[in-house]
């Protein structure tokens, strides 16, 4: 589906009187992309995966879609909300109850983790309409038999690209495992990692797709190539990192020994920088993937062979250390940035005897590359390039029955950290990874170490490459 040019209005949508008005009593009036897509098809009753970020307008969306097949006069939980952190679900249920305003007496109910239960299951006992939660409480309250969705008619899960990156999908799918067979699912996402397909294939029906936005958008790459001779080659990526400055970049080697090579030399120069290759076992190439993921990791050195599946959701920078052979295999490192609203550098390294691969690019792109000199490189700041997170290894995981929301709820609770300053939550078997920001690593482990996880004692320590 693709933009108008004319913003529609909601007026165009087959929505009550009541609600009309109620909406241009908000001020809403024009509908932004996201709604003009998606509401047509939400209020044919169709399930939808729609692509969205936070901002623009998918709350009100879902809100409405929601809204409109909801019977005020039955008090039952006729709606559902699963959001990754209580701040999106404080957000929703405050969107939702403006929206409801047209509609007596709409119920609106908050169940998120790191906050007593007893008040939550009080409130459920008087009844609700809509409920609006994290994946953790919702699943505890369905548990305990205090939730009830046996009236639901529409499920919305809200950023589930963010709620897979905390290592909700198991929740979901045990949440979507009680719900009524019979209704309307609606999923928002930024981005389309593989558990999106795994999770629109095992739960929604026939969905209908609205994407905004081209996921691979050439313009928003931006390529540069840069003359180098083989002494300057590995110490110009330190150049090329310090005048860019890129949170996360993928640099391409052609061989295993050059990635070697570089990894030394960038360590030797302070970066964060891990590397991928073939003598990695499995458990090792999952820890550095997570770490680079997780964006506790500036720089991940690889082969082609190595990166191969690889689809990292924020990748500011490619860097081509050598040119490849291969045009096609060119054109394949450099798409991996510049995805969904992102731009992206694409930065390539070429000495002289590699110009005839170069002019194979050139040929394969159908335009002439961008030459830079080197000189002109200069460092953006005397501050060493640092990444943004670190990653939290906790000793316990799946087996002692640790769930993502049991380390968010740890530290957003009892440690008192806000979920904006925890990033991606992985539970392995026998391990539990959490990124938090690099500002309160040092405490997040101190007070980690000395609270509980899951009411036991926990051993925690930071991974360094």
């Amino acid at each position: 589906m693709t933009e108008k040019n004319a913003a529609p209005s909601f007026s165009e949508l087959a929505l009550a009187p009541a609600v009309l008005a109620n909406l241009a009593q908000l001020g809403y009036v024009a509908m932004t992309p996201i709604q003009a897509a998606s509401l047509p098809v939400a209020l044919a009753g169709h399930d939808l995966i729609a692509q969205a970020k936070t901002g623009s307008g998918k709350t009100a969306a879902f809100s409405l879609a929601l809204l409109a097949r909801l019977d005020a006069r039955r008090f039952a939980v006729q709606a559902m909300v699963l959001c990754p952190t209580r701040e999106l679900a404080d957000q929703a249920t405050q969107e939702i109850r403006r929206l409801a305003r047209a509609e007596q007496n709409v119920k609106v109910l908050t169940l998120c983790g790191g906050t007593p239960m007893a008040p939550q299951t009080a409130s459920l006992q008087h009844g609700a309409h809509v409920v609006v939660g994290t994946p953790g409480r919702i699943m505890d309250h369905l548990a305990r038999g205090s939730l009830d969705v046996s009236a639901l008619n529409t499920l919305v899960l809200d950023e589930a690209d963010r709620m897979l990156d905390m290592g909700f999908f198991d929740d979901i799918a045990t949440v979507i495992g009680q719900c009524p067979k019979e209704r309307q699912t609606l999923l928002f996402s930024a981005t389309y990692p593989e558990g999106i397909g795994k999770l629109s294939r095992q739960f929604l029906r026939n969905p209908k797709e609205v994407k905004l936005e081209e996921r691979h958008d050439s313009s928003k790459i931006r390529q540069r190539f840069y003359e180098v001779t083989e002494d300057e080659r590995l110490h110009a990526v330190g150049k090329l990192l310090n005048h860019y400055r890129p949170v996360s970049t993928l640099a391409f080697c052609n061989t295993k020994q050059q990635c070697r090579d570089l990894l030394d030399v960038l360590r030797a120069q302070g970066f964060h920088a891990l590397a991928l290759h073939g003598e990695l076992d499995q458990r090792e190439r999952d820890q550095v993937l997570m770490q680079f993921a997780n964006r506790s990791c500036s720089v991940l050195v690889a082969t082609d062979v190595a990166a191969r599946g690889l689809d990292i959701a924020q990748l500011e920078a490619v860097i081509n250390v050598d040119v490849t052979p291969d045009p096609d295999v060119h054109v394949h490192r450099i798409g991996r940035t510049g995805r969904a609203d992102q731009d992206g550098w694409a930065l390539s390294l070429a000495s002289m005897n590699e110009m005839g691969r170069v002019g194979s690019i050139e040929q394969a792109q159908n335009r002439d590359v961008e030459w830079h000199p080197l000189a002109e490189l200069g460092s953006a700041s005397d501050e060493p390039l640092l990444p943004p997170m670190e990653t939290l290894q906790i000793l316990g995981g799946r087996k002692e029955k640790i769930r993502p929301g049991d380390v968010l709820g740890a530290l957003t609770g009892e440690a008192g950290f806000s979920s904006s300053q925890i990033g991606k939550i992985n539970v392995t078997e026998f391990s539990t990874y959490v990124a938090v920001d690099r500002n309160i690593a040092q405490e997040a482990l101190r007070r980690l170490g000395k609270g509980k996880v899951k009411g036991r004692k926990v051993k925690v320590r930071m991974m360094t490459e």
